[in-house]
């Protein structure tokens, strides 16, 4: 797959960037919200225009001199600069230019890259005029835009593609491999602070993700495909999931809502605990719902290093009757900070994969089926008359019964099936047809 061309969104914060990019990409891919900082991290998403395709990152506000915090977003949208084909640098033409825009411009002036200063929220023509003050960033005429209504977007559009390297919509897309196969996907989740961001950097070898200690920094879920010895690995980095009772503001809920997106979408989810703390009531109830929505888990216990002897022992008891409903998830004790014991899960996720394309024998399928009904009939008379594995990728089987089965025997039978198979941390799907006697 050749590497599709990248355009950066830049500027302070608030003046529109991820409004920007979701009319760039059309549709809501950016958390948008009136209060700054509410874009923390780098996020790449494509887009294609007149049959140009490409990848738009948006990156949170420059604030440099500020808090820890504001220098870290700071720091990533320098990187993206670094990794752009184009940048587009976005003003408010309400406020006018200020000085945190005209060291932004500064810092531009120098690139080899191309450059658009956008004048952003000229809503209706009387605010054309006020644009010209952006010609005093040196960096060229601004383009009248207003992002959330769509207005001089297609121009810039135009313009933009014009300068970018060629990529054809011909092209594969980035969620399969040169090979045409889907590139599995890995979730990170959990509470806020536990360390999901700190792992998803050292998983990936960049940091992508703002680190900082407080909670709430990744507002958005957060991907990028690695090749590994394994092969390729897309990883997913969520925002934190929280008690839907606290989750009382717009970019919380959309955060929320992203998380449970990544996890829908993803083949196995990592389930980060702050060891410290123990496993706490919602870690429990965020384990349920990644296993309701069928997408294996591996449980990773961090900044085990922090632990004594004792509360070691405590913590894997908890683990033990707290998370007892995941069966035999897979539990891993690390240090996200330091790397310890990280080295252990790309083997982890390379025998998922493994039997993510694993295909099993007809007669295999029936005979575990067969052992499993004799250990526990089906209630109300039902019974299956005969199993088959039908696709991989993931391994999907098809159970043929004479009547309707009860939910709870079909996960039974899933159990057995992905014991007898190894199927470890792979999502399988079990699906039910009613045949007659």
């Amino acid at each position: 797959m050749s590497e599709l061309p990248v355009v950066a969104i830049v500027g302070r914060p608030n003046v529109g960037k991820s409004t920007l990019l979701n009319r760039i990409v059309g549709r809501r891919e950016a958390i948008v919200e009136e209060k700054a900082g509410v874009t923390r991290d780098r996020k790449v998403v494509e887009a294609e225009w007149q049959g140009q395709r490409f990848r738009v990152m948006d990156t949170g506000g420059w604030m440099p001199g500020g808090t820890a915090l504001d220098e870290k977003v700071s720091r990533q949208s320098e990187k993206a600069i670094g990794d752009a084909d184009a940048v587009v640098l976005v003003a408010d033409v309400t406020t006018g230019v200020t000085e945190e825009d005209a060291r932004m411009a500064h810092l531009l002036q120098n690139l080899s890259q191309p450059v658009f200063v956008v004048a952003n929220k000229v809503d209706d023509p009387s605010r054309e005029a006020q644009m010209w003050e952006l010609l005093s960033l040196g960096l060229g005429n601004p383009w009248p835009v207003s992002a959330l209504h769509g207005l001089g977007t297609g121009d810039l559009l135009d313009a933009l593609v014009d300068v970018l390297p060629t990529a054809s919509v011909d092209d594969e897309p980035d969620q399969a491999d040169a090979s045409g196969e889907k590139v599995f996907a890995v979730a990170l989740v959990g509470r806020p602070n536990v360390g999901k961001s700190t792992l998803f950097n050292r998983l990936i070898g960049d940091e992508r993700s703002v680190v900082h200690d407080m909670p709430g920094t990744t507002r958005d879920a957060i991907d990028t495909v690695v090749e590994t010895e394994h092969g390729p690995i897309r990883f997913v980095d969520t925002a934190g999931m929280r008690r839907k009772a606290r989750i009382d503001e717009g970019t919380e809920y959309y955060s929320f809502v992203r998380a449970l997106q990544a996890v829908d979408a993803s083949d196995v989810a990592l389930l980060v605990i702050d060891s410290t703390e123990g496993i706490t009531h919602q870690d429990q109830r965020l384990a349920e719902r990644i296993d309701a929505a069928g997408c294996p888990i591996v449980v990773l216990l961090n900044k085990w290093e922090l632990l004594d002897t004792e509360r070691r022992a405590q913590v894997t008891f908890e683990v033990q009757q707290k998370l007892a409903f995941l069966g035999e998830s897979e539990v891993v004790r690390i240090s996200a900070l330091t790397g310890r014991n990280v080295h252990r899960l790309l083997p982890l996720l390379h025998d998922a994969i493994e039997a993510y394309h694993r295909r099993v024998p007809t007669r295999r399928v029936n005979e575990v089926v067969a052992l499993a009904q004799s250990a526990q009939p089906a209630p109300h008379g039902g019974r299956i008359l005969y199993a088959t594995q039908g696709a991989t990728d993931p391994p999907t089987f098809t159970l043929f019964a004479n009547k309707e089965l009860h939910s709870t025997y079909v996960r039974y039978i899933e159990r057995r099936l992905r014991e007898a198979f190894d199927l470890g941390a792979t999502p399988i799907k079990v699906r039910v047809r009613i045949r007659g006697n």
